[in-house]
């Protein structure tokens, strides 16, 4: 298990980012997208969608807040419970 509450990640295995730990939080707010660069567990991406504590087998995780969803967030809930009881999503990050 990597999380604890409503969230999603996304897995990106032993990618090196060279990142380390930058405004880094556990918690993170509905919207809110953060980056584990690995270590302890794997490399990857948790988007928050309600309350949730970010954590995996070894123990709680902490992420670098790098992104915040700002429109649609009304529709993040339902994306996420879409994800849990239908499986892997599409997604793409755009500027």
């Amino acid at each position: 298990m990597r999380w604890s509450g409503e969230a999603c990640w996304i897995p990106l295995g032993d990618l090196d980012t060279g990142l380390s730990y930058e405004n880094a939080t556990s918690y993170p707010a509905p919207g809110q997208i953060l980056l584990h660069a690995g270590g302890v567990s794997e490399t990857e991406i948790l988007i928050s969608y309600g309350p949730c504590c970010f954590a995996s087998k070894a123990g709680q995780l902490a992420g670098n807040h790098f992104l915040t969803i700002t429109e649609g967030l009304q529709d993040l809930a339902t994306l996420g419970r879409k994800t849990l009881w239908d499986g892997a999503q599409d997604i793409a990050f755009e500027a």
